[in-house]
């Protein structure tokens, strides 16, 4: 069991079951002759060794072997040492990763160091282009500038260059304008001088040739007139003894004085029959009539008017359920009568502004095969005397029609005012009772169409010719929606699909936005919301990518509810200021209620004024 001890390490170990000699001791001098022969020798290292311990252990060795637990001791003893050789193992494993550990941080350290220094390289390489890049820079811009000083130095000698050139050039004309004009100045004078010389020296000569030339003249003019009498005299002598030749001549100035009276009454009476079959009457403004001069300048129009379909009377109107209704009935209605050449019935339009009146008329006529033709009450009064004859043109031209005339007059309260408490002049009272006279009984070829915003100044034989009376009012909340959508279809969204137009539509709900602006365009008729529509268009045509957004729509309604507002205030203005003038009359005062947009009372001073409508519309200021 010497191997527990380490002593012969390197050596083959002896099996345990052989028993093991024991270690010589080592060899001891005796005491005499160590110390006699050794005393001078120096000692070694084993002299104080203590054998006892060793002969312990061998002891214990022995006993070790000779027990029955020897091979587990060596199984254990074995175990111990693959422990600690293991312990060894991973020891070693530790260090070595600890040293590639240590690698990878060197090689970490060395790609950071690496990389900083790549990236100082750059940040230099950079400085050093961008320095260059200025230096570059500097020395094109000191060229340019020298380049700029020479050229303007080149430019200014150039420019003192012409000017001197230019004052030799001036200098040189004026010089031989100034030779030229003595010399033409000698010329005149040694001419004029060689000129007079020679009259005086042939003054008699030339006094005698004039004298002759006048007797000649003079003689030549006397028998002149002697031939032209003889020649008279003889031929009127002649004239006078044939009586044949005095009468044909008396019949020819006859008849040429009939034929002259008559070619003139002929053109004038065939100048009004052209004018009441093909031409249009100076107080009509627009006509769907075709003359020969608007055929002649539009042919194509002429032609798809002639090959157009009759069309629906209310399409691209918006009114209210009642009121399309009862103007469907009256379409109907005439379109009916034109076709059994009945009696037309007359009728009078009258609401606010913009309510859609003209455009239904034209509807009308369109729908039931008529011609229609607008004429204004304003231009009748400036006409003065000529108005009454250019109302029966208008009546005559309007009888003249085949297919049955639609006469629409707006504004028709400007001429039709009331003959008794109105002050008008005669001519206009002339034209009034022209109308009156031509509108005394309903016809089969025309159809009168009345358009007013303020019909209570209608003279009463005006109001008893009336078979009709409907009230176009401003649109409710629906057709109010209605005519935004309709208009946002025809000025928004179908320039922007079009795509041959410089408009683009932003995203948002259209349908959403619509109803919006019906809601805050209370109020408003249809040409104020058809305005708006227009107004949308411009805003996307004045701005510089052509997008609509919803901002601009709605800056757009923001500025036409405020100018609604504003036009409302300076009639609500104009409306109160009539009872104050008014004050001392108790009776009604009516006003239209389509010029009032508001249902509350109205205070003014210490007067209160409540506003109710009437069902035909009237407004009654109560004091």
């Amino acid at each position: 069991m010497s191997w527990l001890f380490g002593l012969n390490k390197g050596q083959p170990e002896a099996p345990p079951d052989f028993p093991v000699p024991p270690t010589p001791p080592p060899p001891t001098g005796g005491s005499g002759g160590g110390s006699g022969g050794g005393g001078d020798k120096p000692k070694d290292k084993w002299s104080n060794f203590d054998p006892t311990g060793l002969e312990r252990a061998a002891k214990a060795a022995k006993e070790l072997d000779s027990s029955r637990h020897a091979k587990d001791a060596l199984d254990l003893a074995r175990m111990q040492e693959q422990s600690v050789q293991l312990e060894y193992q991973s020891k070693i494993k530790e260090y070595e990763a600890a040293v590639e550990q240590l690698k990878g941080d060197q090689l970490r350290i060395q790609g950071e160091e690496r990389r900083k220094t790549v990236s100082e390289e750059t940040k230099q390489h950079q400085s050093r282009a961008q320095f260059q890049d200025r230096l570059a820079r500097q020395r094109y811009e000191d060229q340019l500038k020298q380049q700029q000083t020479l050229n303007e130095e080149n430019l200014r000698k150039q420019e003192e260059s012409v000017l001197k050139q230019e004052a030799m050039r001036k200098a040189t004309i004026e010089h031989e304008m100034q030779l030229r004009h003595k010399n033409e100045l000698l010329r005149v004078e040694a001419e004029s001088k060689a000129r007079a010389r020679v009259e005086r020296e042939n003054a008699d000569i030339i006094r005698e040739q004039i004298r002759l030339k006048a007797a000649e003249h003079r003689q030549t003019v006397l028998e002149t007139i002697r031939t032209a009498g003889a020649v008279f005299g003889e031929g009127f002598r002649a004239f006078v003894s044939d009586w044949d030749k005095v009468t044909a001549t008396v019949a020819g100035l006859t008849l040429l004085a009939v034929g002259v009276y008559s070619a003139r009454n002929a053109t004038a009476v065939a100048g009004r029959y052209i004018e009441a079959r093909l031409g249009k009457p100076s107080l009509v403004r627009e006509t769907s009539r075709i003359t020969v001069l608007e055929a002649l300048k539009h042919p194509v129009k002429m032609s798809k008017r002639l090959t157009s379909k009759p069309q629906d009377a209310l399409e691209g109107v918006v009114l209210s359920p009642n009121l399309e209704e009862r103007v469907r009935d009256i379409a109907i209605a005439t379109r009916n009568t034109r076709k059994n050449n009945g009696l037309y019935r007359n009728i009078l339009m009258y609401g606010p502004p913009g309510t859609g009146k003209t455009l239904f008329a034209k509807k009308l006529a369109v729908h039931s095969g008529m011609d229609y033709a607008i004429m204004t009450g304003g231009d009748v009064a400036p006409m003065g005397r000529e108005g009454v004859t250019a109302m029966h043109k208008v009546f005559d031209w309007a009888n003249t029609s085949r297919r049955g005339l639609l006469l629409f007059v707006d504004e028709a309260d400007a001429f039709l005012r009331k003959r008794s408490t109105e002050k008008i002049s005669e001519e206009l009272r002339a034209t009034l009772n022209a109308f009156l006279y031509r509108t005394g009984e309903q016809s089969n070829k025309f159809m009168m169409v009345l358009a007013s915003n303020q019909p209570e100044q209608f003279d009463w034989a005006i109001n008893d010719r009336i078979d009709e009376i409907v009230n176009f009012a401003l649109p409710g909340p629906d057709e109010r929606e209605r005519l935004v959508r309709l208009y946002f279809d025809r000025y928004v969204l179908e320039p922007a699909t079009g795509g041959r137009q410089r408009m683009k539509l932003a995203q948002f709900d259209y349908g959403q936005k619509c109803s919006d602006i019906a809601k805050r365009a209370v109020g408003m008729s249809g040409r104020e919301i058809s305005k708006l529509g227009v107004a949308w268009q411009a805003a996307a045509y004045s701005s510089e990518d052509g997008v609509l957004t919803e901002a601009m729509i709605d800056s757009r309604v923001d500025d036409a509810v405020r100018q609604h507002l504003q036009k409302m205030d300076w009639l609500h203005g104009d409306i109160e200021e009539a009872p104050a003038k008014s004050a001392d009359k108790s009776k009604l005062h009516p006003v239209p209620c389509s010029n009032i947009h508001r249902d509350h009372g109205v205070s003014q001073g210490p007067h209160t004024l409540s506003l109710q409508c009437h069902e035909k519309g009237m407004l009654h200021l109560l004091k």
